[in-house]
């Protein structure tokens, strides 16, 4: 996964020599069958002229079907990256603004890659009506590309996964989260979603409090994912009608609650036993299951797999 140049290129509208771009930070995750992820921040320099770019790479193999899978591929310009990051300055801890004297504008690479198991798990056991489910189940029968326009939530969610203050088992989780929410926007635009059509059924949503209140919520979910809270608990964190924070989250993030924390924990387990190397009674503990045998049997519906059998992959 390596196509740098090329979304590069598509921003500049002329070639693009990666040698003779300041790489300023790089960063690369991968967990097989499931999705994989990598950043590039370069120097931007005043004599760049690019416009943001994205593209939706779908690629099909009907001889080999285990080389199914999906990209998403951004350029970004505009953004900030610190240098003294990696030491938390002040201006960091405290969210200063671009101003900061230590911040320096970027080109922003960022590309996923979403894998055939991984994406047809959210059309498991449906019938296929639409092109939306042939995609998802690689079911249509041409690879394809698409140029996507970024809109102003997937550019909030991209700026989130470039700035996140998150680390280690936390950071994998937002990634997780962040990457699903970009898929499923991604397809909204891909598959040519009218912006009256996808206007904010919730009426009590138009209110930007409420907005960022569901937002918080799915924030406590994220952090709450070895400890978990009831939508009662939740509701009352966030202040926030329970009705309504249900009805908001399908709506703001295209799930519900439920669904979303199954599918965030299940996620993380299969990194706790693939990246970490824990055995399963430890990652079934971390996730606050009361038994072996309830994880073993939530992980195999979520993943088709058993715990054991990841860990003898690995």
């Amino acid at each position: 996964m390596d196509n740098v140049a090329d979304i590069l290129t598509l921003a500049h509208k002329q070639q693009v020599m990666l040698n003779d771009l300041e790489l300023l930070f790089t960063k690369e995750k991968q967990i097989p069958g499931t999705w994989n992820y990598q950043i590039r921040r370069y120097k931007r320099h005043s004599y760049w002229n690019a416009e943001d770019t994205g593209m939706f790479i779908y690629h099909v193999s009907q001889s080999d079907p285990s080389q199914n899978h999906m990209e998403l591929r951004f350029c970004m310009l505009g953004n900030a990256y610190c240098s003294e990051k990696q030491i938390e300055c002040d201006n960091c801890r405290l969210h200063a603004s671009r101003s900061c004297e230590q911040k320096l504008p970027t080109v922003d690479v960022i590309e996923f890659r979403f894998d055939h198991a991984h994406v047809s798990q959210f059309v498991k056991g449906l019938k296929t009506v639409n092109m939306t489910d042939d995609v998802l189940n690689f079911k249509h029968g041409s690879s394809f590309s698409r140029m996507l326009p970024l809109c102003v939530k997937m550019r909030t969610t991209i700026e989130a996964l470039l700035n996140h203050s998150y680390t280690d088992t936390l950071e994998n989780i937002f990634i997780n989260a962040q990457t699903q929410i970009l898929l499923l926007y991604s397809m909204e635009c891909m598959l040519g979603v009218k912006e009256d059509e996808a206007q904010i059924a919730c009426k009590f949503l138009n209110n930007e409090a409420d907005r960022d209140k569901i937002s918080l919520a799915r924030e406590i979910l994220i952090q709450h994912i070895g400890d978990p809270i009831t939508i009662k608990e939740l509701s009352r964190k966030v202040a926030i009608n329970e009705c309504y924070l249900k009805k908001g989250f399908k709506e703001m993030f295209g799930s519900t609650i439920f669904d979303f924390y199954q599918n965030q924990r299940m996620e993380h387990a299969r990194y706790l036993l693939y990246e970490k190397g824990l055995n399963v009674s430890e990652v079934s503990a971390l996730l606050g299951y009361s038994s072996i045998s309830h994880f073993s049997t939530a992980f195999k519906k979520h993943t088709g797999l058993k715990p054991c059998e990841l860990l003898i992959r690995n």
